[in-house]
């Protein structure tokens, strides 16, 4: 029997990239996979604009009309605007808040009820910028360290409900977003050189890399993990950098 038989999922922000990839490997391994976003989506969707406070309990109420249950809640949807805190206007970072924090919080609350029953697991996508920062981006920093820091409340507070909680940190993945910017540099080749570089696998990540990682948090398989935010970056924050 496969991993997620019978048991059904909600991936967030799943038209592409890690999203698309979690989505994908949960239902290869038996899952019914639903996803909610913005854009298309192969699976079955609950169409949705997390920047709308009120859209994480209509995609849950939508949830439990079609199917009644949930085992799997994976909130991977975010967003990055760039900027300081000079540059940054306060609708940038309330968006970046509500999108990448807020509206995770909201759809937990919302699900809570159905992951008791089914002793769920629920898998946040933080990121490195939640335990370090790349240059301007402060809002997006701010709203994955929370999110990080969600993650091991939820967990303390509902573990005797037999739900866990756990994130996953990636580093640089070949998002179809980090593909475009690398493209738009003057030398895209060098610059992709010198991101490999950084990584002391001497290479950027796959999102079903992350996938992977985020499948076995959601299975059974990882039954006694709960609260812990695992990093999957190539080894990049664990290297010290030359003088």
């Amino acid at each position: 029997m496969s991993r997620f038989e019978g048991k059904v999922a909600l991936v967030t922000g799943a038209s592409s990239g890690i999203g698309a990839a979690t989505a994908t490997l949960l239902e290869r391994e038996g899952a019914r996979v639903f996803t909610s976003q913005r854009g298309q989506c192969r699976h079955e969707t609950v169409h949705a604009d997390f920047s709308d406070p009120g859209t994480p309990e209509r995609v849950i109420g939508e949830l439990r009309k079609r199917t009644g249950r949930l085992d799997i809640l994976v909130n991977n949807a975010g967003i990055m605007r760039e900027g300081t805190v000079e540059e940054s206007s306060e609708e940038d970072w309330q968006l970046q808040i509500q999108v990448n924090l807020t509206a995770p919080f909201l759809l937990i609350r919302h699900a809570m009820a159905m992951l008791k029953k089914t002793g769920g697991s629920i898998v946040n996508i933080g990121s490195i910028e939640g335990l370090g920062s790349n240059p301007r981006h402060p809002a997006y920093c701010a709203s994955k360290a929370g999110l990080h820091g969600l993650t091991r409340a939820v967990a303390v507070d509902h573990g005797p409900d037999g739900v866990r909680c756990n994130a996953v940190a990636p580093g640089w993945i070949d998002t179809p977003l980090n593909e475009a910017f690398i493209d738009s540099q003057p030398e895209p080749d060098k610059f992709r050189a010198r991101i490999e570089k950084i990584h002391p696998l001497r290479r950027t990540g796959a999102p079903e890399d992350v996938a992977r990682l985020v499948c076995w948090l959601a299975s059974d398989e990882s039954g006694f993990v709960t609260g812990q935010v695992f990093t999957a970056d190539g080894g990049r924050t664990a290297r010290l950098s030359l003088p």
